[in-house]
């Protein structure tokens, strides 16, 4: 049985998936983690979705204000043995419908080029590839993308 769990960062089914997600981002990333690595704090998120099958967490993701009417999707991560059974859409699903009934209208996002199967998802999920923001203009290895909110 699949769960979602609405919660904020001090969850510690979200701190035990964020810790997965960084050692896989170190090796995708490379030498350019450190650089990402100074945006992904999770000190203080207050919308934290985790996902558990079977009462195990297997994925997770977060969202933040950007601005007075959009939110940054953030740390958004699958264990390895659960890809592939549409979890991570689940969870995207449920922070967009989080951020709309808070009353914002998009949400934006960052994710490296590395990443395919994370382009693959947020393309199939209705988000457009947008000029890189904030931290991330100029950043070759970053793709950012954003979606209007039903």
């Amino acid at each position: 049985m699949i769960t979602l769990n609405r919660t904020d960062s001090s969850n510690p089914d979200f701190i035990a998936l964020v810790k997965l997600l960084d050692a896989y981002l170190a090796e995708k990333d490379g030498r350019e983690h450190d650089f990402y690595n100074q945006f992904n704090t999770i000190v203080k998120l207050n919308n934290v979705v985790v996902c558990s099958e079977n009462g195990v967490p297997v994925a997770c993701g977060a969202i933040k204000e950007f601005d007075a009417d959009t939110m940054e999707v953030k740390r958004m991560f699958t264990k390895p043995e659960a890809r592939g059974n549409g979890l991570a859409s689940r969870v995207l699903t449920e922070l967009e419908e989080w951020a709309a009934e808070l009353g914002y209208k998009n949400c934006v996002l960052e994710t490296g080029k590395r990443q395919v199967e994370a382009v693959a998802l947020y393309k199939n999920k209705g988000y457009s590839i947008i000029p890189n923001y904030a931290q991330y203009i100029g950043i070759e290895n970053s793709v950012c993308f954003r979606k209007e909110l039903k």
